[in-house]
């Protein structure tokens, strides 16, 4: 099955933040200076590319959409100044939209929901807070309440829960 190019993926990258997407002329400097792309079959300018050409359905559906750390290596190092984790996160965003999520990322989501923070809080580390003569639970939103509410009207005004599946 050959893919289909859509011809309006490329501006609807650049409305979702993604501007210097058409600045790219495919020298490789990010993915040879990329980190994760030595651990992974991550190649920046492989997925760049993809969307230039209207390869929506194949990005947003790409594993690799979601290998980036956002370390922003590439788009230091990149000689036309494309921002290409911008470019990357407009592209999870749309996928996201259409309920496309690396486990990993929805995982992490989910925990944020739930504690309002990436990683909950474990014993282990409230022992050794404790130890060091600190507040078991940091003072954040895992110790205010109203924070937590606050933050928890937020998710439900963006939509947040419904977007990770919750």
């Amino acid at each position: 099955m050959t893919a289909q190019p859509n011809n309006d993926f490329v501006q609807e990258v650049v409305a979702r933040g993604g501007d210097s997407v058409t600045m790219c002329f495919q020298c490789g400097t990010c993915t040879a200076s990329c980190p994760s792309g030595r651990q992974t079959s991550f190649r920046t300018r492989k997925l760049v590319r993809m969307a230039q050409l209207g390869l929506k359905d194949e990005v947003l559906n790409s594993q690799e959409l979601w290998y980036c750390t956002t370390c922003y290596t590439c788009t230091e190092r990149c000689p036309r100044n494309v921002a290409i984790v911008d470019i990357i996160i407009a592209m999870r965003n749309m996928a996201v939209a259409e309920g496309k999520m690396f486990d990993g990322h929805r995982k992490t989501a989910q925990s944020f929901v739930k504690n309002g923070h990436t990683v909950p809080i474990s014993a282990e580390v409230k022992a050794q807070r404790k130890a060091m003569g600190l507040p078991e639970v940091p003072p954040t939103v895992l110790a205010n309440e109203k924070a937590m509410a606050d933050f928890d009207k937020i998710l439900k005004a963006t939509g947040f829960k419904k977007t990770i599946g919750e």
